[in-house]
């Protein structure tokens, strides 16, 4: 049965909002997921080996083994998850606002993954510039961030809204970019007017979408961590060395990966929350949407 198009160019309040953030990653989640396994694939192979050799060199510290083999472990796995990461972030960001431009253009339809590492490969150079602006301007946060935190309490309040505005900024900008084929320094005045035209819609949201995708993703690693902790627990009880046993490694490598895993992810859920306020936001602004649907009924009648 085909899907039900859930338009997202629609003027909302704050709860509308979440809930038609929920109600479209209940609607894509499956075809999304798919994408996010067919381009990650290789990156979740590398998080695989590093998440190893983590597991390994703690693992030898535990048994009094502090070897340079052992810091080797630890110190390529950490690197190479850096590496990983980095590159991951990117494009789990890249991919989900693309897949969410596609979204509209199909009207709900069949998205293609092609189409939507289409979007992204042409305007990769855009991107991996954006990116290292957002990380210049996010140590101009930290530092604003250090002088407010001399002020007793309202500096910290104040410092936790500027870290909300420049997530919500960045979001919104990121799709401004993929949405309209900005250059990034117009998309980021785009953002800027969208963000403080509609600040506390545009943060509350964002805040409150994060915030539940938290509490999911607790809920899901809820499973996998009892089965590890059952085992510790059964390992120490019958007086096993859990950092001897093969079978430890094995299971805290998985675990380590599936965390890793779950948060590559989840970084692409919250961009499609940036892309849910984007699109409400741009039309109160502006109205396109609902100037297309008048100019329809005037053709058709």
């Amino acid at each position: 049965m085909e899907k039900k198009f859930l338009e997202l160019r629609v003027r909302r309040d704050i709860g509308d909002i979440i809930s038609a953030y929920f109600e479209f990653l209940k609607q894509n989640f499956k075809t999304y997921f798919n994408i996010f396994i067919s381009y990650n694939g290789i990156f979740i192979l590398a998080l695989l080996g590093c998440s190893y050799l983590l597991v390994s060199g703690f693992m030898g510290f535990l048994n009094d083994n502090e070897t340079l083999q052992n810091q080797l472990f630890i110190g390529f796995g950490f690197l190479g998850f850096i590496i990983v990461y980095i590159i991951t972030a990117i494009l789990n960001y890249s991919l989900a606002a693309s897949y969410m431009v596609r979204y509209i253009e199909e009207k709900g339809g069949p998205i293609e993954k092609r189409s939507v590492w289409s979007k992204v490969s042409q305007n990769l150079g855009k991107i991996i510039l954006f990116i290292l602006l957002l990380i210049v301007l996010y140590l101009g946060v930290g530092i604003v961030g250090a002088i407010l935190s001399f002020i007793p309490v309202l500096g910290m309040i104040a410092y936790y809204f500027l870290v909300l505005g420049y997530t919500a900024w960045m979001g919104l900008s990121f799709m401004v970019l993929m949405d309209q084929n900005r250059d990034v320094t117009d998309s980021l005045g785009e953002g800027w007017n969208l963000l403080t035209k509609f600040f506390w819609k545009a943060v509350l949201s964002n805040l409150i979408v994060t915030f539940l995708l938290g509490i999911l993703m607790m809920m899901i690693m809820i499973v996998p961590g009892i089965l590890i902790g059952f085992y510790v627990f059964h390992s120490l009880d019958s007086g096993q060395g859990i950092e001897e046993s093969a079978i430890s490694i094995i299971l805290w490598t998985l675990a380590l990966t599936l965390f890793l895993v779950m948060y590559l992810f989840n970084q692409s859920l919250v961009q499609f929350v940036n892309g849910v306020i984007y699109y409400s936001l741009h039309e109160e602004a502006y109205n396109v949407a609902a100037q297309e649907r008048i100019d329809e009924i005037g053709r058709s009648e």
